[in-house]
């Protein structure tokens, strides 16, 4: 390390304001604070000074993210390689021919094989989420003369995890560039955006582009081959019509978005977002109960035809995104609601609007991308609402 600190030193005055590479000192900023703490200390007693910063936020949030990232290259592979058995298929294209020139293959009982057929179909899809994006961010910070910080170090990691593995690579680059430039850098950059970047990325990418990421055929890595995810079996025969067990759908062994399969590990992060005091555990709660209340007003209310009104709660937390949207995606402090009370209501709502648009859409079975989407555009007014409140309360007292 003491050789890039010194390589890092030395090459530091040709990017100051004079230097022959002045125009790019937001890049060696950043490589250089995501290296080491930055050399300058803020002076003076005016300044409030913390254990927690952007950059270990981010950090820790890309820490919790971890366990599913492992889980999205491991589920990813065994889908695939369980339909390649199944169906007596035979795996092709760049990827399998490089598996097989490294002397592995597709057994979905051999744990290296699912992990490094899933890194295969993940890696692609990160690399050109990290080339795209930071390009943008670069771009945005050396017409700004602003310093590239670490929040897109979280979203580049959440937008890969909530594809499926067969999106065309330039929907990719094209999908985060629309999330970074118009859910972000429009609105003045990170801190200051209203929606949140990779749901934007994702949205776009849905109503753009919906062959590609809906329907039986885009989520199981294997060419020619269609299955159906258990909420789509779900939405189209009942509880009755799903092929998996629900401990199955819990641990995340189902097909689906590449990150979003896992409850369990969804748990875990959770309770290590919680614990270090970065996710909100109201919003979570919130939410789950939100989801809860309103899946068993639909079993109470019944539908002969539509069979999405008998999922129980239990179900709706394994099948989908519900878990990874819960803790990763509505509890983005950025987006979200502020205050203690209004977190309380935005969670809640969330879990409303989520189950409402995931059973009553027939068109649209997953329904938490656009709840949490309308939810940060009225997060703003919840809290405006909440401390309105508070205000016209203490005004009464001293009264």
């Amino acid at each position: 390390m003491k050789f890039l600190r010194d390589t890092l030193d030395k090459l530091e005055p040709s990017f100051h304001k004079g230097g022959k590479f002045e125009l790019f000192y937001p890049l060696y900023e950043a490589i250089d604070t995501f290296a080491y703490t930055p050399g300058e200390t803020a002076k003076g007693n005016t300044h409030v000074r913390d254990g927690i910063d952007l950059k270990r936020t981010m950090i820790t949030v890309a820490m919790a993210l971890g366990p599913i990232v492992l889980m999205a290259l491991y589920n990813t592979g065994l889908q695939a390689n369980n339909a390649l058995a199944s169906a007596g298929l035979e795996a092709t294209g760049w990827r399998a021919d490089l598996i097989r020139a490294i002397g592995l293959g597709f057994d979905p009982s051999n744990m290296l094989h699912n992990f490094f057929h899933g890194f295969m179909w993940f890696f692609p899809v990160f690399l050109v989420t990290q080339i795209a994006g930071g390009t943008c961010e670069l771009i945005f910070s050396v017409i700004r003369k602003h310093e590239i910080n670490e929040g897109f170090l979280v979203s580049g990691l959440l937008y890969p995890l909530i594809l499926p593995p067969t999106i065309p690579l330039w929907q990719v680059a094209v999908g985060i560039i629309f999330g970074v430039v118009i859910g972000k850098e429009i609105f003045g950059g990170t801190g200051k955006n209203i929606f949140n970047p990779a749901l934007t990325a994702r949205a776009f990418l849905f109503f753009a582009y919906p062959a590609q990421i809906s329907g039986d055929a885009v989520w199981t890595a294997v060419d020619g081959y269609t299955g159906a995810t258990p909420l789509a079996q779900a939405a189209a025969g009942g509880l009755d019509a799903i092929t998996v067990a629900w401990n199955d759908a819990f641990i995340g062994f189902i097909p689906g978005s590449m990150g979003e399969t896992s409850t369990l590990l969804c748990l875990v992060g959770a309770s290590y977002l919680i614990l270090t005091g970065i996710g909100s555990w109201r919003i979570m709660l919130s939410m789950l109960i939100g989801m809860a209340l309103m899946s068993l007003t639909f079993n109470m209310i019944g539908s002969d035809s539509n069979p999405l009104f008998a999922l129980t709660p239990a179900w709706h937390l394994v099948l989908g995104g519900f878990a990874f949207a819960c803790v990763f995606m509505a509890t983005d402090p950025v987006s979200a609601a502020m205050t203690n009370t209004g977190r309380y209501i935005y969670g809640f709502l969330i879990g409303v609007l989520g189950v409402l648009i995931r059973v009553v859409n027939p068109a649209y079975p997953e329904g938490w991308m656009l709840a949490i989407l309308f939810m940060n555009a009225c997060a703003p007014l919840i809290d405006y609402f909440v401390v309105d409140k508070n205000i016209k309360r203490r005004m009464a007292r001293d009264v």
